[in-house]
């Protein structure tokens, strides 16, 4: 069993979230001018490392709020997190200004 420790309820069980993939992925700016090679690229290329991960979650069966935190893809131990999603933003990637750029996945 995985605890995941929501910023605004506590440590609660994996099962009361919602996976919301990597963090620090920006919507692009126009989206319309994007080739569609640019725009697969945003939907489906994401970082896969194995270690430090950071990654967007949604207390669904909770709060309801977004927030990111840092994973270890290969033990599944937190490293970091509780970080609320500025706004709440439910796009999933929020505000890259947020991202921690020293986390693999986490600075872009």
């Amino acid at each position: 069993m995985l605890l995941i420790p929501c910023p605004w309820c506590g440590p609660r069980d994996e099962a009361e979230f919602r996976y919301g993939g990597q963090a620090g992925v920006a919507y692009p700016g126009d989206p319309a001018a994007l080739t569609d090679e640019e725009w697969a690229r945003y939907l489906f290329f994401r970082d896969n490392p194995e270690g430090p991960f950071r990654e967007r979650w949604h207390h669904a069966a909770g709060c309801r709020r977004w927030f990111a935190l840092t994973r270890d893809t290969a033990t599944d131990e937190i490293l970091g997190g509780g970080d609320p999603t500025p706004g709440g933003d439910p796009t999933p990637g929020g505000d890259p200004a947020s991202a921690d750029a020293s986390v693999p996945g986490g600075g872009r």
